[in-house]
């Protein structure tokens, strides 16, 4: 395995069946438990070579919009649930036709494509905003001050529900069950009262449930809770916790370039490979590194484009660094394959799957013509 490792060229993700494999079981579990649907948020991870494995633990899929929509249907077996912002009038009908359940963001998107969307027997909902804010990060916080995202209480318009079966909320971003019980106190004091004639509500995403630290008991109580006050069936679409920590992206040391801290210059790119390092912002895991200071060679690493804040982070290492090491990324297969971008003329890494026996395989190569004669 070692060998395959240093033997293929980088950039490229791994992702590992085993662990992917870890995470559904968790999930099936809660679904076991609860007789709730689990969905797979696209949006977090979109690597449709383990769609059928993933579909036998969960329901199907969740998407943004007509090409993931597609992606889902074509090769995920299950549900396909779709939510955006605002519908295009050139796409929606192919949506409608592709979608099994079609949620709009406000009374203006439901009435403009109600007509569409009932004739095609799509199940209809509705996302609400409980303006209830649980994280400290605005960029991902679906309830901070001006949000475009759900209908807020003071807009719902009670006339208009004829057609919808559900109401939908996210409002979390990799957090515990904690903060959705406290969102759902909300929930229910602002939207409880419709809730008794919809079939179903959907918890949106952003729930960290395979995590080790996660409090499941609280989350199955959630889900009952709401089962058995309103009769509704309850779904979950996290994205993050279907491959949280099941993929990992290796680079190679280009170059170390003397400054304050010495900086690697690697052929992976924060801006391009892992955009949420920058965004989050976020730091990732390097495997046998420290904190900045804590083990003996301490360096920055950062990628080679011209972005002056191409940075990923800091890091220490027991031995120094030198051109042509490995720099292993952990937790790298969730939001970071699906918002890659190629700034600066970066090729898009590799993207392999590592089977259950270990084998690996290549998935998309892109750039690297060489990359099967290498990797045999």
């Amino acid at each position: 395995m070692e060998k395959v490792w240093e033997s293929v060229p980088t950039p490229y993700y791994v992702v590992d069946e085993n662990r992917l494999k870890h995470n559904l079981e968790i999930l099936a579990e809660v679904k076991r438990d609860t007789g709730c649907k689990i969905l797979l948020a696209q949006k977090a991870f979109s690597m449709f070579h383990f769609y059928p494995m993933i579909a036998e633990y969960l329901d199907g899929s969740t998407a943004s919009g007509l090409f993931e929509a597609k992606l889902g249907a074509e090769e995920m077996p299950g549900e396909v649930h779709v939510f955006s912002a605002a519908y295009k009038e050139d796409e929606f009908e192919e949506i409608a036709k592709t979608a099994d359940h079609i949620v709009f963001n406000s009374f203006a998107q439901w009435k403009k494509y109600k007509k569409t969307a009932m004739e095609n027997n799509c199940v209809c909902g509705l996302r609400v905003n409980p303006e209830h804010s649980t994280q400290d990060t605005p960029i991902y916080d679906p309830c901070s001050s001006g949000s475009r995202l759900g209908i807020r209480e003071v807009d719902f318009d009670e006339s208009e529900l004829e057609g919808i079966s559900g109401l939908h909320f996210h409002t979390l971003c990799e957090q515990g069950a904690e903060p959705l019980a406290e969102t759902l106190e909300v929930f229910e004091k602002k939207f409880g009262k419709y809730l008794h004639k919809m079939k179903w509500v959907n918890f949106g995403g952003g729930h960290h449930i395979t995590r080790d630290d996660y409090n499941l008991p609280l989350l199955k109580k959630c889900i009952k809770h709401m089962m058995d006050t309103y009769g509704v069936e309850v779904y979950v679409e996290p994205g993050e916790a279907v491959a949280y920590h099941a993929g990992d992206l290796v680079s190679t040391v280009l170059d170390i370039v003397s400054a304050d801290i010495p900086v690697a210059i690697l052929d992976t790119s924060a801006a391009c490979h892992m955009p949420d390092v920058i965004e989050m912002p976020y730091r990732p895991p390097v495997y046998g590194s420290g904190e900045n200071g804590e083990k003996k060679y301490t360096y920055r690493l950062a990628g080679p484009t011209c972005l002056a804040g191409d940075i990923i982070g800091e890091y220490s290492f027991d031995e120094s660094l030198k051109v042509g090491d490995r720099i292993v990324f952990g937790d790298m297969a969730i939001y970071s394959m699906v918002k890659n971008n190629t700034f600066n003329g970066m090729p898009l890494p590799a993207i392999i799957a590592a089977d259950s026996n270990g084998e690996w395989k290549i998935v998309k190569k892109f750039g690297y013509t060489d990359f099967k004669m290498r990797l045999s």
